[in-house]
């Protein structure tokens, strides 16, 4: 996709600071240099987001998350890590390729990496009739 930022960094046409790279996704770290660490993993396939990915990519994905937040914890001094991802416009998605942000986290660090919610507005049972998964 030759708009996408991603897919320009996949295609060496774009530089980024690469901290691990397979054969499927990149893991590098995000310019906004916002948090200490903040990496983004991606896919080298391009996919808008989670709702539109293959499931072989999305295991190459996720395995990488892994891969690279037990080496944040296990090499890097880090106690633990936030993990997120944003699907489409109205969850502020801000780079329409698929991409999940490690951020490494320190006791203590007084980073508010989760968001504050105001509540339910829908009943909890309403709710279930409507989610609920039905096996075919």
């Amino acid at each position: 996709m030759d708009s996408c930022i991603f897919c320009s960094i996949i295609n060496r046409q774009a530089s980024a600071h690469v901290i691990y790279e397979d054969d499927s996704t990149l893991a590098l770290l995000d310019i906004a240099e916002d948090v200490d660490g903040h990496t983004l993993v991606i896919p080298k396939k391009h996919f808008n987001s989670i709702l539109d990915c293959d499931a072989d990519t999305l295991n190459a994905v996720m395995n990488t998350v892994q891969k690279v937040s037990r080496h944040f914890t296990e090499n890097c001094h880090y106690d633990g890590v936030n993990l997120l991802n944003a699907n489409g416009i109205a969850a502020d998605q801000s780079v329409p390729h698929f991409h999940i942000h490690i951020i490494p986290r320190k006791k203590n660090d007084g980073i508010e990496a989760w968001p504050e919610f105001e509540g339910s507005k829908e009943d909890i049972e309403d709710l279930h009739t409507l989610l609920k998964i039905e096996e075919k």
